[in-house]
């Protein structure tokens, strides 16, 4: 089992390191070159800055077991596919029974701005999202460990 973090703009990646350090986890962390990421526990993958890059190189590593950490539903459904686990930066953790509503909202606010209407948009990050993301990783891991 390895973590593999969809690193770009995620606000956890501080908390991923510091949990998976304690059940000595390897992570993998991925970023394009807009991003400099470096840590002493983590391999970093730098890609380039094209479209899904990082997601491509994301799902190019995973396998079966693993562990994903994404915001991206589209890298979330890939994951899944592929027998890993995943959640998202505060503390959702994606499954085959709820991807595919969360790919058909995404779907469904992509129509409403090309329409030029207005999605609804996530609440503003806060400490306790890092509390929850902190407490449902944790009992992935170990759920992860017992599969």
């Amino acid at each position: 089992m390895k973590i593999l973090v969809d690193a770009d703009a995620c606000p956890v990646k501080e908390i991923v390191v510091q949990i998976a350090k304690k059940y000595s986890i390897p992570v993998l962390m991925f970023a394009d070159t807009s991003h400099i990421l470096k840590s002493d526990y983590a391999l970093v993958f730098t890609v380039d800055k094209q479209s899904d890059s990082v997601d491509i190189a994301l799902a190019n590593k995973i396998e079966k077991g693993d562990i994903v950490v994404t915001q991206d539903y589209g890298v979330a459904a890939l994951s899944l596919g592929k027998g890993a686990y995943c959640i998202n930066q505060n503390g959702l953790v994606y499954t085959n029974e709820n991807i595919d509503m969360l790919l058909f909202r995404r779907h469904i606010g992509k129509k409403l701005r090309r329409s030029g209407k207005k999605a609804g948009g996530e609440k503003k990050r806060n400490g306790e999202n890092d509390i929850k993301f902190a407490f449902e990783f944790e009992n992935l891991i170990k759920s992860a460990n017992i599969c």
